[in-house]
């Protein structure tokens, strides 16, 4: 089973960009899609952003749209989300997941997905 690590968060100010990567244990299944998601204290967990790895299919939640940009290296197995002009509603610990199951399409849902990262803090001060 695939491992997830997450790296890259860290304190900045609003407006700031900051991106964050997770990598993955060994080759990637084409069938994968993998996603980002977030939890802020007291929140339930929401998703971010999604990508699909054969094709690089990627689909966003509105709230991030704008200002997020997900992408993968297939070479360095790892994936990324580009968090720009950042607010401090951002702030929160990130997940990265993947899934296999093709059978739901785009993932969207925590319980969609199988594996998870330990998570990374992002905090955005104002």
């Amino acid at each position: 089973q695939v491992q997830l690590v997450e790296s890259g968060g860290g304190l900045v100010q609003a407006g700031d960009s900051l991106r964050l990567s997770c990598g993955t244990s060994e080759r990637t299944s084409f069938d994968y899609s993998m996603g980002w998601f977030r939890q802020a204290p007291g929140k339930e967990r929401e998703f971010v952003a999604g990508i699909k790895w054969r094709n690089s299919n990627t689909y966003y939640a509105d709230s991030v749209k704008a200002r997020f940009t997900i992408s993968r290296d297939r070479n360095k197995k790892t994936m990324y989300l580009q968090m720009n002009s950042l607010k401090p509603e951002d702030t929160a610990v990130y997940y990265c997941a993947a899934t296999s199951n093709s059978n739901i399409y785009p993932p969207r849902e925590s319980g969609d997905y199988v594996t998870w990262g330990q998570g990374t803090q992002v905090t955005v001060s104002s």
